[in-house]
């Protein structure tokens, strides 16, 4: 089953590969584009096609860490040199300030850098960024390289310069300076969860991280913000910058994570407690069988109001079932995990190992957009350091648990 899982993310590596190319700015390597079709073709059409660098949707520096763990799994020096040629490229072409803010993308068509998916400077989410400086720390234990000067510039940035939302959680969106910013990503309409997307997390994340590392002391921040956390019954709106529900999967996969950290670094039961009551809830998205002639018992629905199984929220939620089979040591957490992999391993198509960004089995997005033109079906479309290779960082644990 193992061999299945790891033939699946040796597909995606390989799509991710052929979307690189070497960056005439700083010799490093980027992505072609941060949304392609099954050919590796740039879709300009979408937000994301013209964008490239260490944000949310186009994931350079996340992506560098799934390919140098997947090289040092296989002894793939092609893939080491993708790797080290997008740390170089996240490091070295203009994304990070000296102040500690790290800015998320570079349009490619306009060759100009930008604070958002939109393609445009009037906002930023401080959750995202929050998350780069993460995959620095990650990129850290694996590469040789320590990152963590620069994780700890950004913390600080972010635990100075933020304007809290009302209710006193991290806000979803800031403006350039960091104060507030009350709307949706598309336009200057009130976001209705403004105040509670699981995006915050990741802050709570990332100083739980470094405090634990000993690279930082975030401690009466931590807890301030967790006690906030647990009285509110978790922050869980979306996660992702382009929807707008009170609860998605992946807000509980991150809070979970984060929590266990939290709960070790603080030493609380009562924090490990409420993560693992927090986990039980992703059970409400998973699919128990195959809808519409799609494949996708085991795959876990984003959220009510977009039912798609998009396939990097997937892998989060398997490293969270992966972790909490670590904390305890029950199959039944190393189960799950591995069966949302296995499901995910089921919609890679044609000799570039392209992998879907998701399986639309409602129809969300329009049949136009399917693999074949299906009524319901995959998308014909991904990330190709997202949604396309996040499987990866969650197959090497389950491979690493399983051999313990």
């Amino acid at each position: 089953m193992e061999e299945i899982l790891l033939e699946s993310a040796r597909q995606s590596a390989n799509f991710a590969h052929i979307c690189l190319e070497d960056c005439p700015l700083c010799r490093g390597r980027r992505a072609i584009s941060s949304f392609v079709d099954f050919n590796g073709t740039p879709m300009l059409w979408h937000d994301f096609g013209p964008l490239e660098g260490p944000g949310w949707a186009s994931n350079s520096l996340g992506g560098a860490y799934e390919l140098l763990l997947f090289s040092q799994e296989v002894g793939n020096g092609i893939y080491e040199r993708d790797a080290l040629g997008l740390l170089h490229h996240s490091l070295n072409c203009g994304f990070l300030r000296e102040d500690g803010f790290i800015i998320p993308y570079r349009h490619l068509l306009r060759n100009e850098l930008c604070l958002n998916f939109k393609g445009h400077n009037d906002w930023f989410a401080p959750g995202s960024m929050a998350r780069i400086a993460l995959q620095m720390l990650w990129l850290s234990d694996v590469s040789g390289k320590d990152l963590s000067h620069y994780a700890l510039k950004c913390a600080l940035w972010l635990k100075e310069n933020l304007e809290m939302a009302p209710n006193g959680w991290y806000p979803r969106r800031c403006y350039p300076d960091g104060k507030f910013y009350p709307f949706k990503a598309e336009e200057k309409i009130e976001d209705p969860i403004s105040e509670i997307s699981g995006d915050g997390s990741h802050i709570l994340f990332l100083f739980a991280e470094l405090s634990l590392r000993g690279a930082g002391d975030f401690r009466k921040e931590i807890e301030r913000k967790t006690e906030l956390y647990l009285k509110n019954g978790g922050f869980l709106g979306s996660l992702n910058h382009d929807t707008y529900d009170k609860e998605e999967n992946v807000s509980i996969a991150v809070g979970f994570r984060m929590l266990l950290r939290v709960a070790k670094l603080l030493e609380r039961e009562d924090m490990r407690d409420f993560a693992f009551g927090l986990l039980k809830r992703l059970e409400r998205f998973e699919l128990k069988e195959d809808l519409n002639g799609c494949a996708t018992t085991g795959l876990l629905y984003m959220e009510d109001s977009w039912t798609t199984c998009y396939l990097w929220e997937n892998a989060e939620a398997a490293l969270a079932y992966i972790e909490a089979y670590k904390e305890t040591g029950e199959q039944f957490f190393l189960n799950k995990g591995r069966n949302i992999l296995l499901a995910c391993s089921r919609h890679h198509y044609g000799e570039l190992g392209f992998l879907t960004e998701g399986v639309d089995w409602q129809n969300s997005v329009g049949a136009q957009h399917h693999i074949d033109g299906k009524e319901f079906g995959d998308i014909k479309y991904t990330e190709p350091l997202l949604n396309n290779l996040h499987i990866i960082e969650p197959t090497i644990k389950l491979k690493e648990v399983c051999e313990l």
